[in-house]
């Protein structure tokens, strides 16, 4: 199953009717946790809010993920060791009030921790590869040596 999440702050119909349209040459389910559109997809099935146990099961369900380029959902998916697809926002389209997901896309290119689609073309081309595997995995707690710098910032103070 293909779990796809734009957010909730703003619809994102640009990436649900890319979906829809390529949801049936993936021959799996694709479910998307959308807000608020108003878009009637055909091949895929939206949910307007998931409750976060409900959320939790599909995101742990899923065989790869397809999101919007926020970090809740990267950082969720490095540390379950899940694939994932980012496709950003774009601000000039009206779909965010600034560019700070093509910059967190950029970064994460950079590092080569998710799979990033800049274009629709690059979505269509990433979903249909058959076995995306996870790029990066990162711990849920966060590193020793980040603890210990900030222990020993605080006894400075």
């Amino acid at each position: 199953m293909v779990f796809a999440t734009t957010g909730t702050q703003f619809p994102f119909d640009r990436l649900i009717n890319i979906l829809d349209e390529l949801a049936p040459q993936l021959n799996e389910k694709v479910i998307a946790q959308v807000h608020h559109t108003t878009l009637r997809p055909r091949h895929i099935k939206t949910v307007d809010f998931l409750a976060p146990d409900e959320f939790d099961k599909l995101f742990n369900e899923a065989r790869l993920i397809v999101a919007h380029a926020g970090m809740g959902t990267i950082l969720s998916a490095l540390q379950q060791n899940k694939p994932i697809i980012i496709f950003p926002r774009i601000a000039a389209l009206g779909e965010h009030r600034n560019e700070h997901q093509l910059a967190t896309a950029a970064k994460m290119r950079e590092r080569g921790w998710v799979y990033v689609a800049s274009t629709p073309e690059e979505l269509k081309s990433l979903l249909l590869t058959p076995d995306l595997h996870p790029l990066h995995r990162i711990e849920g707690t966060a590193s020793q040596r980040l603890i210990q710098s900030i222990s020993d910032y605080i006894e400075k103070e």
